[in-house]
């Protein structure tokens, strides 16, 4: 039992007994309410394993990420990056060790779920995976319809004030074959951000970015970071890397390596 719960414990079996300690603590469980987190923590692994179908990917994985931080995740190509996101939004199941992920239990979490969890992350992809056929709010909008949004007005208006905040604020009449790729992409971030998600998973965003996109796409990512959501960037540009030091978390050899800033 983590020393903070232990603590709530004795105290509350001392003050009032047992028979209420367990209504308490039932009631912490029936609605998500964790202590095995910090106020900060927005996300934490301790010693999970990743699997790719009964394939062993990484192993004993242990690492934190506080709110408003920003974390690069490096690693060759084929060397567990995108396997560890998508167990963090919960696409691959977690089969061994812990994790809590914006106050949920992966260990526990049920199906249905799954998009409750989602709707407080953003997930941006390296090919955009927009929609072709629709202008760049339509696209917003079909997120907003598939997680619940019914009131029209306060929809418009979330998609107009999450568009500006991308520097798209004039083009939400567009069709996505009318923007560069870095307009692309930040529509694909305005989608992310659409939700007022508390974690923002980016894989590899920048990878069909020419330099001056990308340096952009970064200043946009960290300004997110510094308004308070935590960030988790899979990349393998060194570049970037170097020209925006932040903490690293690295996939090596079936491990991670958690570090601090890059300096080489």
């Amino acid at each position: 039992m983590p020393a903070r719960k232990g603590l709530i414990f004795q105290t509350l079996n001392t003050t009032f007994g047992n028979k209420l300690l367990r209504e308490y603590f039932g009631y912490l469980n029936r609605y998500k309410i964790f202590f095995t987190m910090s106020t900060d923590t927005i996300i934490e692994l301790e010693n999970v394993s990743i699997f790719q179908k009964n394939a062993l990917v990484l192993s004993d994985v242990s690492f934190k990420i506080n709110k408003g931080e920003f974390v690069f995740l490096i690693g060759k190509t084929g060397s567990g990056k995108s396997s560890l996101l998508k167990t963090i939004y919960a696409d691959l199941p977690l089969i061994h060790g812990q994790a809590h992920v914006a106050g949920f239990d992966l260990n526990k979490i049920k199906t249905k779920d799954i998009p409750f969890l989602r709707r407080k992350l953003g997930i941006v992809f390296q090919d955009f995976q927009l929609l072709s056929d629709r202008t760049v709010s339509d696209n917003l909008l079909f997120v907003m319809k598939a997680t619940r949004w019914k009131d029209k007005k306060k929809m418009n208006s979330q998609i107009q004030d999450t568009l500006t905040k991308v520097g798209l604020g004039t083009k939400g009449f567009k069709m996505p074959h009318q923007l560069s790729g870095g307009e692309q992409q930040r529509v694909a971030i305005a989608r992310s951000l659409i939700n007022n998600p508390e974690i923002i998973l980016a894989d590899e965003p920048t990878g069909n970015l020419d330099p001056e996109a990308s340096n952009s796409l970064m200043q946009l990512l960290l300004e997110i970071s510094h308004a308070g959501r935590a960030v988790f960037m899979a990349t393998h540009n060194y570049n970037l890397i170097h020209k925006f030091p932040s903490r690293i978390v690295k996939c090596e050899n079936g491990k991670i390596i958690n570090s601090g800033n890059i300096t080489n």
